[in-house]
């Protein structure tokens, strides 16, 4: 009980801290002189020669001054940091598509620290750690005396070594989950032709999946792949899937959104300054060729998700289908330090063709379709029937079968996984029913003239056949008196 307490309070105290920060932050900025900033300098100074003098045990001078400076940016906003030579490789590895650890994209939230979403297949997907849930500990180590990289640190390792977690999730007890680290090979596209359950399996009607995990350097080359493969199989539109999707290069975002457009703003960039904007635009070619699109978001979808999602969604590319998204809609930036260091820092907000800020707000979806279970209402096999009579003749075939299901029954095949899924198979009946309404869309209208002129042509082919019918009568009479004739000879 008293365990379960200090959690709690752990997670209340940050809330309440937050709320003061968050009146703090509504109030203008007053900037310090020149000359107030270097005697604040030199108080830091003092600090930093004080505390090392008088700790009670030798002091890590380089732990302190990479904290201090640490805590500067992070003073700005969750996602500005230092980095150190060892975070920034780690970094530009993980952009790279390849890393090790647990495979999961977090966020410091409120002073603990918050899951943006695990990447699919990956230790920490496997374990059922969720968007939106916390991690209080790591190998019983409370987050809260931590920066954001030194919980990523944690639990980043060697594959193969185990690292214990203590998680809470919306409406639960806190867990604890021992995941074993492995080397993390993110294959940022996944696609294939999926049929909607329950279809008929000779239907044409196959519809074009594309899932993707993060935005990475390679995300826009195998999109492209992806979508060339689908459109020979002759698919009749598409499911983008991004639920769960964290995020990735800027970049990779824009490729991903200009591969379904032919035209039209992508996202624009916003700094602090009204004239520091930069807006990208897509370029001709869509590689979908104008088939019905719908993208699945969800509360894990953040950052380069919402860009794509946004982006097809002002330009009437596409519907929007699932839940809310996560909201971050800043961008950050590695600035080298010369050293093999850099910052992190976040230097301008995204905002969708529309003028919409992503920060904080998210996408909201077209249509919501939150992730469900699906009850069946009516049974397989009636209760009533020829088998339910107490001496009714077995079927030893059907026996048979059954003990043999019994024997190989196994984990849920990939087609049982997808009718399982609520969003995705409405995702798919709406590319269905947005595929019929093109197609009628496609129809030319009949205009009052073009009716008149197929009125016309009517009319004279009833007229022409009249005239043939009454040439065949009268021939059919002279042909009748000629034979009269011949016979009265």
């Amino acid at each position: 009980m008293l365990k379960k307490l200090v959690i709690l309070m752990a997670l209340i105290t940050p809330v309440m801290a937050f709320g003061a920060d968050k009146a703090k932050k509504d109030e203008p900025v007053e900037h310090l002189t020149d000359e107030q900033i270097y005697e604040q300098l030199k108080k830091l100074a003092l600090v930093f020669e004080t505390a090392r003098d008088s700790f009670v045990e030798e002091a890590d001078e380089k732990k302190m001054l990479e904290a201090a400076m640490n805590g500067m940016l992070q003073a700005l906003d969750p996602h500005s940091s230092y980095l150190s030579a060892d975070d920034f490789k780690e970094f530009n590895d993980k952009s790279l598509g390849e890393f090790g650890g647990l495979g999961i994209q977090i966020t410091s939230d409120r002073g603990a620290v918050r899951v943006i979403s695990p990447i699919d297949g990956t230790p920490a997907d496997k374990a059922g750690i969720k968007a939106g849930d916390y991690i209080t500990h790591i190998d019983d180590e409370q987050v809260f005396d931590m920066t954001l990289n030194q919980a990523v640190k944690k639990m980043k390792g060697r594959p193969g070594t185990k690292v214990k977690l203590t998680i809470i999730s919306e409406g639960e007890e806190p867990r604890t989950l021992t995941l074993k680290r492995a080397i993390i090979k993110v294959e940022s596209v996944k696609y294939e032709e999926k049929s909607i359950a329950g279809a008929d399996e000779d239907t044409d009607e196959k519809i074009g999946y594309i899932r993707i995990s993060d935005f990475g350097a390679t995300t826009s080359k195998e999109l492209s792949k992806a979508l060339e493969k689908l459109e020979k199989k002759g698919v009749i539109g598409y499911v983008l899937d991004v639920r769960n999707n964290p995020g990735g290069y800027l970049t990779a975002a824009i490729d991903v959104a200009d591969a379904f457009l032919d035209a039209g703003e992508i996202v624009s960039t916003r700094g602090k300054r009204k004239t520091d904007i930069e807006r990208n635009f897509a370029k001709p070619g869509d590689l979908a060729n104008g088939k019905p699109v719908v993208v699945l978001i969800n509360h894990g979808s953040a950052s380069a998700s919402e860009i794509v999602a946004g982006a097809l969604q002002d330009n009437g590319r596409a519907l929007v289908m699932g839940s809310q998204s996560f909201g971050k809609g800043s961008v950050q930036q590695q600035k080298p330090l010369g050293d093999g260091t850099a910052i992190h820092i976040t230097i301008a907000r995204y905002y969708t063709p529309s003028g919409h800020s992503i920060q904080n707000e998210g996408i909201t979806p077209d249509i919501e379709v939150l992730q469900s279970k699906i009850e069946v209402l009516e049974r397989k096999e009636s209760l009533y029937s020829e088998a339910s009579f107490k001496n009714s003749l077995k079927n030893e075939e059907a026996e048979k079968d059954d003990k043999k299901k019994s024997d190989d029954e196994e984990e849920l095949t990939d087609e049982e996984k997808d009718a399982l899924d609520y969003q995705l198979q409405r995702a798919m009946d709406m590319v269905r029913a947005m595929s019929k309404l093109k197609a009628r869309a496609d129809l030319v209208p009949l205009t009052p003239e073009d009716a008149a002129v197929l009125d016309a042509e009517a009319q004279e082919e009833e007229n022409a056949s009249a005239g043939d019918e009454k040439n065949d009568k009268e021939s059919s009479k002279t042909e009748k008196k000629t034979d009269k004739k011949s016979d009265k000879k």
